[in-house]
């Protein structure tokens, strides 16, 4: 009986990883077509991402009731090759984009065109079909024809129609450019490090694997409106799996290799490495995991948004690299690491020269060494409250050239600043003149007046939808600028203060000054859930008070560190007035949480060291295995979120050095110097109140 038993226990060690395998290879073949389908489900309607509670959020809703038709309206601008517009020419351009009623797309009557105080310019608005998807930008073109042919005068397109299709040809490349560079990018490192040719390919593949299922889950949940997803949400979906993916690929094959250089069954190097893996690795998780829904907390949909749908790509990677790659290694061996041979020598702290001598240099002057690494990190924090966060202009949104900014630049030198995207006020239709009369009188507002029938301000008498009328007010300022904003403020404060009107502001810029005030709250609110959240799992993973929180303090300040570089970079470098509201917010939940990654892979092993060889010397040891694999990950996970840089928008170009140059910095200066150097300093009382704390003298720190 004893053979036959033997045999089954043996076929089913191998039937596991063989099923394994198969399960994810129809997952791969049946999901992973998805990866490329998501951007069927996404929405880049910015309106569809505003502060649930915000006034500008109820008047988008309340003015729906005085819109005959939705429409997305392009701005024709004309600028005269000579000193001023003549009238013919004028009539010309009246001509041409009234000619363009009954177009498809084109939306009722284009408006005449109207001439511009200093007699240099004309501009008409024509409206267009708000859901032309793929055909927006043939639509344009159709327009831009007609507004050709006028004699002697350019024409630009400006508007949200004009600025909707340049954002839609940024994220264009999004499916296929975006990934091919990160899992180009992902390859080449991975083929450095491991001077492998079969590995880095078997790594990839997992990631794909998971990302074409974390992508099936959110298509599902998008297309039935659980889940909402835009370009960004879905760029940064793909970077964070890849990376994720790779990330706890790196420290499970690390350890399978180490299982390998000490057994001979395969099978059983498997097992042991996803034994001694899965805590740090699901821990890991679970810091980024959880720390993404925490911005379910957020009053702005797209961080909402991004919450659950990054949680489960997270969740997928982990699926992937605890379930597809043990099995594959099981099932290869030896033979997953050709042309290289894992040896005896790389299961001990000799077989790795570099990070031995780290160890050396920090264990001999562990205070010296902490303290000038924070005093430095220090230095680079003190520049972070530089780094303005109050929202980007319309002409910092595309790195590089764009159409619709041209225009709107143009629109902007000729006619007042809002010119097109008026502050939209609503109010109690008896009220209508006082409010009326009340913005015209504010500073910083060009003019005001009721929308009548006709569509037009001051076209007829008011138009009246349940006792209320609309107010559009043209800003003399800019839309996207500070001085926009500082009126819609004022605007509101006087318009507020007209008894009986029950008035409310909004439009563009009350939008982005609303988007401003709620991400300045959703930082104040969600900066310490997160941090709480990371405290609380470290605890439970070290069972440790100190060292969890010293971890959490240290990623801390090398978030400081990194936005005070960014500040830096952004102004003097890359000429960028400020960031988008939500990037800092964005980078912090990354950053930390991705950080606390590394800490975890060197503190979950340390502490698995020092039970074996005590504190002090489990440091050094834990700092000695872990060093190559953890920064090999810091510059995987680095490298693919700077390939967002491919999409040029100014907030992924942003969100990606950020969050690239603060894993480099983490790896290389935090998880290598700061932490390591204050637990040796501090000795076994980091450790409590676990019985590490305990350890005899001999276990203790050597004198600074």
């Amino acid at each position: 009986m004893g053979v036959p038993v033997k045999t089954a226990q043996r076929r089913t060690r191998w039937l596991v990883p063989v099923v394994l395998l198969l399960v994810w290879l129809g997952v791969g073949g049946a999901l992973g077509p998805y990866a490329g389908k998501l951007g069927e489900v996404a929405t880049n309607d910015q309106a569809a991402f505003l502060p649930r509670s915000a006034e500008s959020t109820k008047v988008l809703e309340a003015r729906e009731a005085f819109d005959q038709s939705e429409t997305l309206p392009a701005i024709v601008v004309w600028t005269a090759e000579g000193d001023r517009v003549t009238e013919a020419q004028q009539a010309a351009a009246t001509r041409a984009v009234t000619a363009l009623a009954g177009h498809a797309g084109v939306v009722g009557r284009p408006s005449p065109a109207l001439l511009s105080e200093d007699g240099q310019a004309l501009q008409a608005v024509v409206q267009l079909e708000p859901d032309l998807g793929e055909e927006l930008p043939a639509t344009l073109d159709a327009v831009r024809r007609a507004a050709d042919g006028v004699p002697g005068a350019a024409a630009l397109i400006a508007g949200p129609a004009a600025s909707q299709a340049d954002l839609s040809d940024a994220f264009a490349g999004i499916d296929g450019l975006l990934l091919g560079v990160a899992l180009g990018a992902v390859l080449v490192i991975l083929l450095l490090v491991h001077r492998s040719v079969l590995l880095p390919f078997l790594i990839i593949l997992g990631s794909v694997f998971a990302l074409g299922l974390a992508c099936a889950v959110v298509y599902a949940l998008a297309d039935r409106d659980v889940v909402r997803v835009d370009g960004q949400v879905q760029g940064i979906l793909s970077i964070l799996v890849i990376g994720a993916a790779t990330d706890y690929a790196l420290l499970l094959t690390a350890r399978f290799r180490e299982e390998l250089a000490v057994r001979d069954d395969r099978v059983a190097a498997a097992v042991a490495a996803v034994r001694r893996s899965a805590a740090a690795i699901t821990a890991s998780a679970a810091t980024v995991a959880l720390g993404l829904l925490a911005l379910l907390a957020s009053d702005l949909t797209n961080n909402r948004a991004l919450g659950p749908v990054g949680a489960i790509g997270i969740v997928c990677a982990v699926l992937s690299s605890l379930t597809f790659l043990p099995a594959v290694l099981a099932l290869l061996g030896r033979t997953a690491f050709w042309p290289s041979r894992p040896k005896p020598s790389d299961a001990t702290v000799e077989g790795h020269g570099v990070w031995h001598k780290v160890a050396a240099k920090v264990d001999a002057r562990p205070r010296r060494t902490w303290l000038v690494t924070a005093l430095a990190l220090g230095v680079l924090a003190a520049f972070s409250p530089s780094l303005s966060s109050k929202g980007v202009p319309l002409d910092e949104i595309f790195v590089g050239e764009a159409s619709s900014v041209t225009a709107q630049e143009t629109l902007g030198a000729h006619f007042p600043g809002g010119s097109g995207n008026p502050a939209v006020i609503i109010a109690d239709a008896d009220r209508a003149q006082r409010v009326a009369q009340a913005a015209r009188d504010t500073e910083g507002v060009a003019t005001a007046g009721a929308v009548s029938a006709s569509g037009r301000p001051g076209g007829g008498p008011p138009l009246v939808v349940d006792g209320r009328v609309r107010i559009d007010a043209t800003l003399e300022a800019s839309a996207d600028s500070d001085a926009a904003k500082d009126t819609v403020e004022r605007l509101r404060d006087e318009v507020h203060a007209v008894p009986g009107a029950d008035a409310l502001v909004g439009g563009y810029t009350a939008q982005q000054y609303d988007t401003q005030r709620t991400a300045a709250r959703d930082r104040a609110l969600i900066v310490p859930v997160v941090l709480g959240i990371i405290l609380l799992i470290l605890v439970l993973l070290l069972r440790s008070l100190l060292v969890p929180v010293l971890l959490v303090a240290t990623v801390g300040l090398n978030f400081l560190a990194t936005l005070g570089v960014s500040a830096l970079v952004f102004e003097h470098l890359l000429g960028f007035s400020g960031t988008d509201a939500s990037v800092p917010l964005y980078g912090f939940v990354f950053l930390v949480a991705l950080g606390v990654d590394y800490n975890i892979f060197l503190m979950s092993r340390v502490r698995e060291e020092s039970l074996a060889h005590g504190p002090r010397r489990g440091v050094l040891r834990g700092l000695t295995t872990t060093g190559g694999v953890i920064t090999s990950a810091g510059v995987v996970l680095a490298a693919t979120f700077a390939a967002l840089m491919v999409i040029p928008l100014a907030f992924l170009l942003q969100i990606a050095f950020i969050v690239a140059f603060g894993v480099l910095l983490d790896t290389l200066v935090v998880r290598s110097l700061l932490v390591p150097a204050l637990v040796i300093d501090i000795g076994p009382r980091a450790w409590w109140p676990s019985s590490l704390s305990r350890a005899g003298a001999g276990a203790a720190g050597r004198p600074a």
